[in-house]
């Protein structure tokens, strides 16, 4: 029942060339940074990425993207990465945009078992109808554009089929853990680091403090250890570590006046 793991390289053992990985955090909060820098050190090549976003330039996910490693990404939101944007629209890279609803829901699907579901969200759109440019020529044209979804109507209302996405391995970060694998998430982290867990065939945690089985309030834990194999207890540096994708201040209240 101990997953600890001792290194960041022994916790993504087995991401091979090609695999599937599931990432969680929005933007850059809630990232697990430590565990992406193992992968980048890895050299695996021909990533499917599923996540939120791709971080931003040089920052999380965005460092294997800087160094090609990245084939294809299922994501939300991807303004704030421009090498994000150089390889799309230069078909370095195949982008399929997902509502950020529908793609939380395709990542708890595959962890609790269901191999698709119908939502509302994207009927009448060329999400439901296809012809979204996944991937681009390096001439500009749409080289590989999304198919036509299956799509029923239930009492009247149109609906469209939207499958889960497992993934082979999930890279998360808790603010808490144990030893087996119980996480408990801190405010806005609790956003797809859960959902990408469950996705996971395995699933590796970055943890900021470690506790011994028994400390977690088990009405407190987010997360089950049922869904995680492995846990890395961050050092202090490590947790200190978080960066700030957009900094906004104020002036000092008297800044100016002589104060």
């Amino acid at each position: 029942m101990d997953k600890v793991v001792a290194t960041a390289a022994e916790a993504v053992a087995g991401i091979r060339d090609g695999a599937s990985v599931a990432s969680g955090g929005f933007g850059i909060c809630g990232i697990p940074a430590v565990l992406i820098d193992a992968v980048v050190e890895a050299g695996v090549e021909r990533l499917e990425i599923y996540s939120n976003n791709c971080g931003t330039d040089g920052v999380g996910l965005g460092k294997l993207l800087d160094r090609g490693r990245i084939r294809r990404i299922v994501a939300s939101y991807v303004g704030e990465n421009k090498e994000f944007a150089r390889q799309y629209l230069g078909g370095e890279l195949e982008v399929e945009l997902t509502p950020q609803g529908t793609l939380a829901e395709r990542l708890r699907a595959a962890g609790v078992g269901i191999p698709a579901f119908y939502t509302r969200t994207g009927t009448g759109t060329a999400v439901a109808s296809g012809g979204l440019p996944w991937r681009y020529a390096s001439d500009g044209r749409v080289a590989v554009a999304s198919p036509p979804k299956p799509a029923a109507e239930f009492g009247g209302v149109p609906f469209v089929l939207e499958r889960a996405l497992p993934a082979d391995f999930a890279l998360v970060r808790a603010w808490k853990g144990d030893r087996h694998g119980n996480l408990v998430f801190r405010k806005a982290a609790r956003n797809f680091n859960p959902v990408c867990a469950m996705a996971g065939r395995i699933s590796v945690a970055e943890v900021e403090h470690l506790v011994e089985p028994g400390e977690l309030d088990p009405d407190a834990v987010h997360l089950p250890g049922i869904y995680v194999d492995r846990v890395l207890p961050l050092t202090p540096a490590q947790v200190a570590d978080k960066g700030i994708e957009r900094l906004t201040t104020r002036p000092r209240r008297g800044a100016g006046r002589g104060a």
